[in-house]
């Protein structure tokens, strides 16, 4: 009796293995990449793919430094989930050789800037996934970077949650904040005096809470939708109802050099927000677990922007506009 219920285990684990390693075509910019197993040994090419990979339950064996501190190159919002794991971690340009000697069975390439020619290299080496098609390199969005891999990783209904989830929380909140619906607001920086059009992530973000880019720096995003470099005197273009400072070097220096910005409605009515160095990257990332920090992180401080009280602190800054962390 034992060996058949051996027997029947054994059966069910069969059949649940290939389930799991159904073949799947995953469709991308360079092609259309068949997997015929479940991937194993990860190997994340992209700056912030371990990020989706980790959402959706996957460890990888070696993921691509992109900038901070942080062990492994992970922030904190995915560090939960990647546990005790200790992948490899690759710096500067894409290394065939070293990719190689890792031995993946998946690749994952999206976000990273990876040329046709080192895909084709790539994929001698493991199946491959580049950026999704029709995208740039740096141009897909979160939901789908999410289906991409969960396709790839055979974790189609995982990806479908995670998305539905997420998108419901940014519906809840447009909900909770029917205000933000018909203002403007963007996210800029200093000292090179920039802002972030509704193509960059940034601008996904705000867009995605309700928000739209102010008329006049709306029609300079037509033609560089991403980062726009704008000079001292047009300083007007970001005349917004809330204004968002994103984390740099010297911020208060920053700030004070930009001599107009007084004349600016945000800067009179109390509606500036700074984000720090942690919430400034979770905005960089714009994965699934860095979007919900976002998310816990920055409400709070568009609440105190949008109490209708100038005179109302916003957390991170100091009564004199300075900012008063960094």
């Amino acid at each position: 009796m034992r060996v058949v219920h051996t027997l029947v285990a054994l059966a069910l684990l069969s059949i649940n293995a290939s389930a799991s390693a159904s073949p799947r075509q995953v469709e991308h910019a360079y092609g259309i990449t068949e997997i015929n197993v479940a991937p194993k040994r990860v190997v994340s090419l992209s700056y912030i793919g371990h990020d989706f990979l980790l959402a959706l339950g996957v460890k990888p064996i070696a993921l691509r430094h992109w900038y901070g501190p942080h062990d492994f190159g992970v922030w904190p919002w995915a560090q939960e989930a990647l546990g005790d794991a200790e992948p490899t971690v690759i710096y500067g340009g894409i290394d065939i050789d070293q990719i190689a000697l890792l031995e993946p069975d998946l690749i994952v390439g999206q976000w990273s800037g990876m040329t046709k020619a080192e895909y084709a290299l790539l994929s001698q080496i493991a199946p491959t996934l580049a950026h999704p098609k029709d995208e740039s390199p740096y141009s897909a969005s979160w939901q789908q970077m999410t289906r991409q891999l969960g396709r790839a990783l055979d974790r189609d209904t995982e990806a479908k949650r995670i998305v539905d989830d997420l998108e419901t929380r940014f519906a809840d909140i447009r909900a909770a904040h029917p205000e933000w619906q018909n203002a403007t607001a963007v996210a800029a920086y200093a000292p090179r005096l920039s802002a972030y059009g509704e193509s960059d992530l940034r601008g996904r973000f705000l867009k995605d809470l309700g928000f739209s880019l102010p008329s006049e720096l709306a029609k300079i995003a037509r033609f560089d939708a991403n980062f726009i470099r704008l000079e001292q005197e047009n300083i007007g273009t970001l005349d917004t109802d809330v204004l968002i400072w994103v984390h740099a070097p010297s911020i208060n220096a920053a700030l004070d050099d930009i001599v107009l910005r007084p004349t600016l409605k945000a800067y009179r009515d109390g509606r500036e927000v700074y984000t720090d160095f942690d919430l400034t990257s979770a905005l960089n990332h714009s994965s699934p677990l860095s979007l919900n920090y976002a998310l816990d992180t920055l409400i709070p401080l568009l609440d105190a922007a949008f109490d209708g009280d100038p005179n109302t602190l916003v957390p991170g800054w100091t009564s004199d506009k300075k900012v008063s962390s960094q």
